[in-house]
């Protein structure tokens, strides 16, 4: 009988994840330790784990073969080198929220197109004013979005991109999925591509590589009317470089859901620039029963591939993180 453990903290929520897979898997043994001192015992003969593992826990693990990670974009300290060193495969839930955060990059680019910033401030202020818009209009049929990352959240986008009239280009470094009405390119033909795009639009992980490779040089590449939307990671963008790019007109504006410092200070001031939408890492929420119900069918099944000796699924390359 293979042996699963809910790594703690034990949070009610998790405490509820173990009691579900206890009910849904009988053929597992499963284990959900509240401190680490239990945690160590629990996983001296664990064959797989949910949650995180850390550093002076995993020489105890010696017959860890799986690890389900609970977040697709964990913490920086989750791969540490003695993780992507050891034999086990890690998973992830990735391709859970799609819809609902490609819905949200869709409120980005329908709002930022037709100046609704503008006439929101005009609203408040109680000010009926027909030319608050400051900005171009952009008309959807005739622009382009770039999408930097085109996995599950990105091929989403770009299908509803593309449904609103858009030319769609994407960039990705390792094409997982089918995405008709994209044009593809790699990594290498990103600088080229910047100055075509209308929207850019980023859904990339943080990972060693990405991190803080956008700054002043990127957006200076951008049109002067063009937007950046980031719902990817925070630490993807240098976020006074993306202020000032802003503020002096480098380019037009920006929708973040993300951002280098969480929560963005009350004093920073992106808050208070014109054409700007700014929202506090949510895109995946407000369908969080429908969100939870498919990262636990990934957790089962992949315990059933586990156990069947059959490949697992959302299988990450631990090197680069995702």
């Amino acid at each position: 009988m293979p042996k699963l453990v809910i790594m703690p903290p034990l949070s009610t929520r998790r405490s509820g994840l173990a009691e579900k897979l206890g009910q849904a898997l009988p053929e597992y043994s499963i284990a959900a330790p509240t401190n680490d001192e239990e945690a160590a015992r629990e996983l001296a003969d664990a064959d797989a784990a949910y949650g995180w593992v850390p550093p002076h826990l995993l020489p105890n693990a010696k017959q860890l073969r799986w690890l389900q990670s609970p977040q697709i974009a964990p913490p920086a300290d989750f791969y540490y080198p003695e993780l992507v060193q050891h034999p086990v495969t890690v998973t992830n839930p990735r391709g859970t929220f799609n819809d609902h955060i490609a819905q949200h990059i869709l409120m980005y680019v329908i709002a930022l197109a037709r100046g609704l910033p503008f006439y929101m401030d005009a609203q408040r202020a109680r000010r009926w004013d027909t030319d608050a818009r400051k900005s171009q209009y952009i008309n959807l049929n005739q622009a382009t979005a770039l999408i930097v990352g085109v996995g599950g959240i990105g091929q989403e986008a770009a299908r509803l991109c593309h449904a609103v009239g858009m030319k769609v280009v994407g960039i990705d470094a390792r094409w997982e999925y089918d995405t008709p009405n994209v044009e593809r390119h790699g990594p290498q033909d990103l600088e080229a591509l910047l100055p075509t795009a209308d929207f850019v639009i980023l859904t990339i992980p943080h990972t060693p590589e990405t991190e803080g490779t956008w700054g002043k040089d990127r957006f200076a590449r951008m049109k002067s009317s063009a937007y950046f939307i980031n719902i990817g990671r925070g630490m993807t963008t240098k976020l006074e470089e993306l202020t000032d790019a802003v503020q002096q007109g480098v380019i037009a504006g920006c929708g973040l859901d993300v951002y280098e410092i969480e929560p963005l200070p009350s004093d920073h001031r992106l808050w208070t620039l014109p054409n700007v939408i700014l929202t506090p890492h949510l895109a995946a929420k407000g369908g969080e029963d429908d969100i939870s119900a498919r990262q636990f069918d990934i957790v089962v099944n992949n315990a059933r591939r586990f156990a069947a000796g059959e490949p697992l699924q959302n299988v990450v390359d631990k090197t680069v993180w995702y």
